[in-house]
């Protein structure tokens, strides 16, 4: 499985509890049919580039705070669990429903060119990162790595066929 196929769906937070309970941060706008009982997911190895990905097995799922705790059958006690700090879970992306119109999977920012309004080239998305406040977008300029804020005060089109992004950043922001 390799990231064009799978879609980033969590991130494993910490471990709650002494039972091997993970606090999961919800990447999905679908997490009652993605964490159901029974469904599994797959998470990046620790040993590593190449390795397959680990399968995960959901045993039980629940709200808490802005995220769910889950219980894994892979998982069975708090020393196990916080192995699993910072891991990102992922399923196949033929598993979940595509994105509406105007919308797009995070995974797919890395690589579109940035513009101005006025048509101009700013650079390529290199990555992006979650922050409590929204998603940050690292774009990399000729003049080195800038980061933009995800947000329709800043990205005012996203042009997924034309993998693309207009930005209308303020004076300074780019620069």
């Amino acid at each position: 499985m390799n990231e064009p196929d799978t879609a980033i769906v969590g991130r494993v937070r910490r471990p709650h509890g002494v039972r091997g309970e993970l606090f999961v941060q919800l990447i999905t706008g679908e997490p009652d049919a993605i964490f159901a009982s029974g469904r599994r997911v797959f998470a990046s190895p620790l040993t590593g580039v190449g390795a397959p990905p680990l399968t995960l097995t959901i045993v039980a799922s629940r709200p808490f705070k802005d995220g769910l705790l889950i219980t894994f059958h892979e998982i069975s006690d708090r020393t196990e669990a916080e192995h699993w700090n910072g891991r990102h879970l992922f399923v196949p992306a033929s598993e979940i429903a595509p994105p509406k119109e105007g919308e797009l999977f995070l995974h797919e920012l890395a690589g579109m060119a940035a513009r101005t309004v006025s048509g101009d080239p700013i650079g390529t998305v290199h990555g992006y990162y979650q922050l409590p406040q929204g998603v940050v977008i690292e774009i990399e300029t000729p003049r080195g790595m800038r980061d933009v804020p995800f947000h329709d005060v800043f990205v005012k089109h996203v042009d997924r066929d034309g993998r693309s992004l207009t930005i209308d950043a303020p004076e300074g922001l780019l620069d």
